[in-house]
């Protein structure tokens, strides 16, 4: 039995060697696991949770070689040792603990700074609540996170508990579940219930502010459109809402398109466009939801590969580009009309410093963070703007 867990370690210790960070670790993994047939179910998993753990310690304990360092990532990772308790020393396993924060402590006293050493560009985070929480999310794997759609409620929950399936409630029409849960044979996705995280579905709080302050018919423009999920909680919160999207990539256009199929959505108008430079466009709107390409920092407990290979000079780099594509659509916002910015980074420079610049253009009615790491969740900013 030692032997086969050793043989995971020894495993993930070369898988780490050999990846590079062009692609997402999940996609490497992926080909990995398809080229080496061997690896069962349980193999998979022990291997991947291996590996995590090595990405989500971040730039801490540089020092030691992989495989220690996949074995301290594996202790501040999980509440108890489980197999892998042969690959420990006595003093690992006297300290370790069902609490988080002790085992953050432990590590402290061999690796002073411990945290600060995890996620380096803590100086460039903005205005959330607490830093030291934000990373001490990133050693818990996030949730899966639903949204329900309207009427859907009774009819999901009753699937989800034939089906013995777990979830929590959170508020009207959230569902978290554990992040392994397979759903796609147990509820209709994008009809009854969008895969949406949890932060995601709070800028439902900015949009009911527009429903609330603007005439009828809103018409929305999702600039960033990508694969549709704004539009969708816009849809379902504002009637009869005047739809059109665009994005720069005509494949995720044709993907949008297939989820709006499914999710029922059918009158809207759609068209491919760079918003970072000036676009040849006649019609204006009174509602314009700009989900900009971002760092993606809030979202990296899901790829803790990030926290490890991330180029500080992209932050300064997206944040060029950010302003670029709100300035250019702001050309296209009515008098009176809204403009909803949104990233799923915790960078100033991507947040606080891009609504510093657009408010010498819009009023600025409200921004904010979603903090999700105080519940698995990513964690999200976004700012309402009238013109």
């Amino acid at each position: 039995m030692q032997n086969r867990f050793q043989s995971y370690l020894n495993t993930s210790t070369s898988l780490i060697k050999l990846y590079d960070a062009t692609i997402p670790f999940a996609i490497f993994l992926k080909n990995y696991f398809a080229q080496h047939k061997k690896h069962g179910s349980t193999d998979r998993k022990n291997i991947a949770t291996l590996c995590y753990s090595y990405f989500r310690l971040g730039n801490s304990f540089k020092a030691v070689s992989i495989e220690e360092k996949i074995k301290i990532g594996f202790f501040i990772c999980n509440d108890e040792p489980r197999e892998f308790e042969f690959l420990y020393d006595k003093l690992f396993l006297n300290n370790w603990s069902v609490e988080l924060n002790n085992r953050v402590q432990f590590l402290d006293t061999i690796h002073p700074k411990f945290l600060n050493d995890v996620f380096v560009l803590q100086e460039k985070i903005g205005g959330i609540n607490s830093k030291d929480d934000f990373i001490k999310s990133h050693f818990v794997q996030p949730d899966l996170f639903l949204k329900i759609r309207p009427t859907r409620k009774n009819i999901v929950l009753k699937k989800l508990e034939e089906k013995q399936i777990l979830f929590n409630e959170i508020g009207a029409d959230c569902l978290s579940l554990n992040n392994a849960t397979q759903i796609k044979n147990v509820v209709e996705i994008n009809k009854e219930v969008v895969v949406q995280d949890y932060s995601s579905q709070q800028t439902k709080y900015l949009v009911e502010i527009v429903k609330n302050n603007l005439e009828f018919p809103i018409r929305l423009w999702d600039c960033c459109a990508a694969s549709g999920g704004k539009t969708i909680l816009a849809n379902d919160i504002i009637s009869n809402l005047k739809i059109t999207v665009s994005d720069s990539r005509a494949s995720i256009i044709q993907n949008l398109k297939k989820r709006f199929f499914e999710a029922g959505i059918k009158n809207y108008h759609s068209f491919i466009a760079d918003i970072s430079k000036p676009i040849d466009k006649k019609e204006t709107f009174n509602f314009i939801i700009c989900d900009v390409p971002c760092t993606g920092s809030g979202t990296w407990a899901r790829t803790p590969e990030q926290i490890l290979n991330f180029e500080q000079k992209q932050i300064a780099e997206f944040s060029k580009l950010q302003y670029s594509m709100a300035s250019n659509v702001i050309n296209y916002l009515e008098k009176n009309g809204y403009l909803l910015y949104i990233t799923c980074s915790v960078f100033k420079l991507e947040n606080e410093h891009i609504v510093e610049q657009l408010s010498e253009h819009l009023q600025l009615v409200e921004q904010k963070y979603f903090e999700g790491y105080t519940i698995k969740a990513d964690t999200m900013f976004a700012a309402l703007f009238k013109k």
